[in-house]
């Protein structure tokens, strides 16, 4: 869901022969650098092949696994759909200072497979099977630290020295997981009715590791983007 969030904001102001449906603003442009920014999610949604840029929507995810608070969780062949249709909310940059910072507002939908055991919350939890995740009005906000490197043709490059992002839902979250308990309705519905009422505090115990995932990708597209584009081709008037 996140790749957007540093890739947005580095390439707001790209010239046209990188990003010809970025439109450049000064960088005390607020107003221009939002619009442009939103301008662009439908584009990077579908990837840009030449920069290295893979796609965000679709987004595959072969395996993610955690284990917190006494839960133990694996998502499998997560494919993460919506994010061509995200908001962005706010953007702040201070590239004298080697900081962006973008926030984003998403409804995705995660499917796949699961695994979990251990405990959820009040209770005890085990199962495996496909499982869906509707996400709706994610709000991810998320700083880079930008350096600056050699690249091979002798220009200066931006790189990700680091990064941190936190996220919250702030509308609604429905999970269903096929086969829990192995299919025991009488065990398995208490917990289907709990985790759809209490969304809020499941989402906080079980989401960190498939969000984190994201945003890694996210990184990843941004350091693409950075090795095949010049600094002096990303800069913000």
């Amino acid at each position: 869901m996140l790749r957007y969030l540093c890739f947005l904001g580095v390439v707001l102001a790209a010239r046209s022969g990188s990003a010809p449906f970025i439109k450049p603003c000064k960088s005390d442009d607020s107003a221009c650098v939002l619009a442009s920014a939103q301008a662009a999610v439908p584009y990077l949604a579908v990837g840009i092949p030449e920069l290295g840029v893979k796609s965000l929507d679709p987004m595959f995810l072969k395996e993610v696994k955690g284990d917190q608070g006494g839960l133990s969780l694996t998502f499998k062949d997560t494919t993460v759909t919506g994010m061509k249709g995200c908001k962005v909310d706010a953007i702040k940059h201070s590239l004298k200072k080697g900081k962006q910072t973008m926030i984003i507002r998403c409804d995705v939908e995660l499917n796949g497979d699961y695994d979990l055991s251990g405990q959820l919350l009040v209770f005890p939890i085990t199962g495996n099977g496909k499982y869906k995740i509707k996400i709706r009005d994610i709000v991810i906000k998320a700083t880079t630290t930008i350096a600056m490197v050699d690249g091979a043709e002798g220009k200066k490059h931006w790189h990700v020295a680091d990064w941190h992002f936190a996220s919250d839902v702030k509308t609604h979250v429905q999970f269903q997981f096929d086969n829990l308990f192995n299919g025991n309705k009488i065990l398995s519905k208490p917990v289907e009715d709990f985790v759809n009422s209490s969304w809020r505090e499941v989402m906080r115990e079980i989401s960190p590791p498939i969000v984190h995932a994201i945003v890694a990708r996210v990184v990843e597209s941004v350091e693409a983007l950075y090795l095949a584009v010049p600094a002096d081709q990303l800069e913000i008037n």
